[in-house]
């Protein structure tokens, strides 16, 4: 009697793959080390509400704004289908309404507004209601008089379906910053992979102090674009968090683990120096 080999299948959802090294992760381990690829490091994307978790004191994260909704006001229609469609189809993917959560939160006790976009949601894109959630943000922690971090991961900048509503975001949330600003108070704007594009240009481009994760792409357009426009070739690692920081435009490249001791020292640190102002 031949005996047939019975190789058990490997369960799905136990490994995943680095997108930068190629290791072989087990997931476990991949959330112990707050999805952080331990071989070389790479920052894995994560969720609005992973942010929440990895930033805000245990169930201190009070949201706010959650009834806005977004309207289709161009009655856009895409090749893939319309906007309306497309608006349901995330929400029903991420199980949130829009692009970003906002709320009140403590982080290693210290009172703050923190907002979060998701970039699985349109790519983190900036619609009406994106914008006006953040500029409501900022304008709570101006009347409250607290200090505000925004974590951007969003690669699809303002959001097309919108046309010149979305563009106005830009201005909008800019214009509530500088109020925060001349009311003395802080904003640290942390960058993670991606940020680009209509978000880059405005909010997430005026902290205080800027933060960002180790290899994020970070800018206003992609660098195959540019490329493609200049005709040359880009210097390497342009557009990463490594090079910008080396050429100024971030304060700090802060790993994951990290990034709660840090905001909460920039947040004792700039209370302070704003005072003192």
């Amino acid at each position: 009697m031949v005996k047939v080999s019975r190789r058990k299948s490997m369960p799905e959802g136990l490994w995943t793959k680095c997108e930068d090294c190629g290791e072989i992760i087990y997931n476990k381990v991949l959330e112990e080390d707050f999805r952080v690829c331990p071989k070389c490091q790479y920052h894995f994307i994560l969720s609005a509400p992973q942010r929440i978790a990895l930033l805000a004191d245990g169930s201190s994260f009070e949201p706010f704004q959650d009834g806005l909704k977004s309207l289709d006001p161009l009655q856009f229609k895409g090749p893939k289908g319309s906007y309306a469609e497309k608006l349901k189809e995330d929400q029903a993917i991420t199980n949130l309404q829009e692009a970003v959560l906002c709320g009140r939160a403590t982080i290693e006790g210290k009172k703050a507004i923190l907002s979060v976009t998701d970039s699985r949601f349109m790519m983190g894109s900036m619609g009406s209601v994106v914008g006006e959630k953040i500029t409501r943000a900022i304008e709570t922690a101006t009347a409250e008089g607290l200090p505000l971090v925004i974590v951007s991961g969003s690669g699809g900048g303002a959001r097309m379906q919108e046309g010149m509503l979305s563009l106005m975001q830009m201005v909008k949330t800019s214009a509530a910053l500088a109020k925060h600003d001349d009311a003395g108070l802080s904003f640290i704007s942390v960058l993670t992979n991606p940020t680009m594009a209509g978000v880059m240009a405005s909010f997430a481009s005026l902290g205080d102090v800027i933060l960002a994760e180790p290899k994020a792409l970070i800018g206003f357009t992609g660098p195959r674009v540019i490329e493609q426009t200049i005709h040359q070739r880009l210097p390497q690692g342009f557009q990463r968090s490594e090079f910008l920081l080396e050429h100024g435009l971030v304060d700090m490249v802060v790993h994951r683990k990290a990034l709660k001791s840090t905001i909460t020292q920039l947040l004792e640190y700039l209370s302070v120096t704003k005072e003192k102002k």
